[in-house]
């Protein structure tokens, strides 16, 4: 609980217009996109200037309160969560693009910037920001960071931490602090942009980044192909980047995923099909045709039939179907649990069939989605939290879906980060001293231990206490 003097003193540095406090104002504070139990947090503030951050984060360690970073709360694994109440610190009143350099190639941005608004004012000068998070329509530059977020492109273009070239970002003492650069090569110090990268705010408050932009391809072509069994879909995935062909995207739909997006979307897709692989391949136009004619090939050896969009709106129409994968699943049942395990592409098979039995032996709703050609799978549970029952066979579920990708050589996640919904399982990965040293690294730049507490590092020093 935060004191009135505290009150006081958070007012008079961002106005009562940047400042929230009633219960019913702090409750869509209280929780993300994960279906998690809400924490509401004391007091919610949005610093419109760099100067404002670095007073709120001296208050709070001065105070000893909990100091949360939130972006558009798009996140997927409970990130943002203010478990331990205290300050929501909302980066979306920095709101600005700074910089656009045609000539360097990079855009310097407010960490409140909403991606596809950056990627609009970069494509207006002729240029490429090639991150798309699904979520990109809302969330923000500093929100993606924080979870070096992914998106359908990362196959070909890499994730959010591939364009990150600087940072600016306030610490424990309220100070300034400055990573990277504007230039191509940096080595001066630590790479503090890399360690700002997926931190979910544990480290420090993201105001500014540099980010590198690209020239946009000279074509693209995308095809939707149509698989009767998902696990055929699966080895065309494997089999086309075996072939090292790496296209733009590279996109997997169950059969219920299809289903769904249809009944929700009306777009125009075979629901008859037991899987769709959504693939654009991009370049130079003769380099164009020829990955399309490669992966066409390896797609219709294994079963595929191939089927090419002639126009902008037949490709648009492809991609709003991906796009609308999670909504329109959404409908379906009450709670949605959407879950991000990656495995090294050739494994997709084998995870796909895990899935698979998974699905069966519990007698589970799930849809199967996700950016195959990245190994990155989203198998999402559809269920209700209210039935005990159904929920205790969820857990065990997702348990096995963990361990089976950490079988296969992967990862528990991919592009959504660990948040609140991973913490119990990341020591299964990394092992207990990785867990030490990220331990040390945060109580060496936060010794009170402000920043997002409970997340990353806090929690698993009781798991590993209990063990």
């Amino acid at each position: 609980m935060v004191s009135k003097g505290f009150k006081r003193e958070v007012l008079s540095i961002v106005g009562r217009e940047n400042l929230w406090e009633n219960p019913e104002d702090v409750l869509c504070y209280s929780y993300d996109a994960t279906p998690l139990p809400p924490c509401n947090p004391d007091l919610v503030v949005r610093p419109t200037e760099e100067e404002q951050v670095a007073r709120i984060v001296l208050l709070c360690a001065r105070e000893g309160i909990p100091l949360v970073p939130r972006g558009a709360g798009t996140n997927l694994s409970g990130g943002v969560v203010p478990v331990e109440g205290g300050v929501v610190l909302l980066t979306t009143g920095l709101n600005r693009i700074l910089e656009v350099n045609r000539e360097d190639l990079y855009v310097v941005a407010q960490a409140g910037v909403v991606t596809a608004k950056l990627a609009a004012a970069v494509e207006r000068v002729g240029l490429f920001y090639p991150p798309d998070p699904a979520s990109m329509s809302v969330s923000t530059i500093g929100g993606n960071i924080m979870e070096n977020a992914g998106g359908l492109r990362g196959l070909k273009y890499g994730v959010t931490k591939d364009y990150v070239m600087g940072v600016t970002f306030y610490d424990a003492n309220g100070e300034r602090v400055v990573g990277g650069a504007r230039t191509v090569k940096c080595v001066t110090g630590y790479n503090l942009s890399g360690l700002m990268v997926a931190s979910e705010g544990t480290l420090g408050v993201l105001t500014q980044a540099v980010l590198k932009i690209i020239p946009p391809p000279g074509a693209r072509k995308s095809m939707m192909v149509v698989y009767q069994d998902i696990m055929k879909a699966s080895e065309a995935v494997s089999a086309i980047i075996a072939a090292h062909v790496l296209p733009v995207t590279l996109e997997v739909l169950d059969s219920f995923t299809i289903g769904a997006v249809v009944e929700a979307t009306g777009v125009d897709l075979p629901t008859d099909a037991g899987a769709l692989l959504l693939i654009e391949v991009d370049g130079h136009p003769g380099q164009v045709e020829d990955e399309y004619g490669e992966v066409a090939t390896i797609c219709e050896r294994l079963g595929g039939k191939v089927k090419v969009a002639q126009t902008e709106a037949e490709r648009d129409e492809v991609w709003l179907a991906r796009r609308k994968a999670l909504s329109s699943l959404a409908r379906l049942k009450p709670t949605l649990i959407l879950e991000d395990v990656t495995v090294p592409r050739s494994q997709i098979p084998a995870m796909m069939a895990k899935i698979e039995e998974i699905r069966g032996r519990y007698g589970l709703l799930i849809g199967t989605f996700g950016h195959a050609g990245d190994g990155n799978l989203h198998p999402t549970f559809l269920t209700d939290s209210r039935d005990r029952g159904e929920m205790e066979r969820v857990e065990e579920a997702i348990k096995e879906l963990f361990q089976g990708a950490l079988d296969l050589g992967g990862t528990l996640s991919g592009e959504h980060g660990i948040g609140v919904a991973k913490l119990p399982f990341l020591v299964k990965e990394v092992g207990e001293g990785t867990i030490r040293f990220m331990k040390r690294l945060k109580e060496g730049v936060d010794p009170r231990g402000i920043f997002n507490p409970q997340k990353l590092v806090a929690a698993y020093e009781r798991d590993l206490e209990r063990d």
